[in-house]
């Protein structure tokens, strides 16, 4: 076993794979789908005031088929489980999920024994990729919930971390304290 030679044009490839990536992440079609009180909040989102499309997720798709992000908003019953499995099947792959509201990741102020037919997290049934706490989250929430899976689609941080940023480059004060 000697030593595999790459040929070039896969990595030349590599530049065209994270170019693809980043129109990915800037590029998120939800799926039209609330449930219950967060959806109000999910709308909200989409209006004027909180301005989704600033993050190239301001186009709330009505099929399944045109959507590749699954934004579960709201309490899941047992009863809706299985059409909720079937629009995530229909959906095209590379696809994502969201789990908006305490309802959705673990059946929120309804996870009772006495309430028999809720669904305990959309995580039981469905591989969700960010979970936006909250009841219901605010627009901010979710707003926070789509950078956090740009980040996860592409490895490309649209803001830069601050604390990061100031260590890497020292100030023109500790320059001339270096210097003196």
């Amino acid at each position: 076993m000697g030593k595999e030679s790459i040929p070039e044009s896969i990595v030349q490839l590599a530049i065209a794979d994270d170019i693809i990536k980043i129109g990915r992440a800037n590029s998120l079609w939800p799926l039209t789908f609330g449930i219950a009180c967060c959806a109000i909040e999910m709308m909200a989102t989409g209006g004027s005031r909180f301005d989704m499309s600033r993050f190239g997720a301001e186009v709330f798709r009505p099929s399944p088929r045109q959507a590749d992000l699954l934004i579960i908003a709201g309490t899941v019953t047992k009863k809706m489980q299985p059409g909720i499995m079937t629009l995530y099947d229909q959906m095209p792959e590379p696809k994502w999920v969201m789990a908006m509201g305490n309802c959705a990741i673990s059946g929120g102020p309804f996870a009772i024994k006495e309430n028999y037919n809720i669904v305990l997290g959309a995580d039981t049934f469905l591989p969700v990729d960010i979970f936006v706490p909250g009841c219901p989250p605010r627009p901010e929430g979710l707003l926070q919930g789509i950078i956090e899976l740009e980040e996860l689609v592409s490895d490309w941080k649209r803001f830069k971390d601050p604390e990061k940023a100031h260590s890497r480059q020292p100030s023109i004060r500790a320059q001339a304290d270096k210097e003196v």
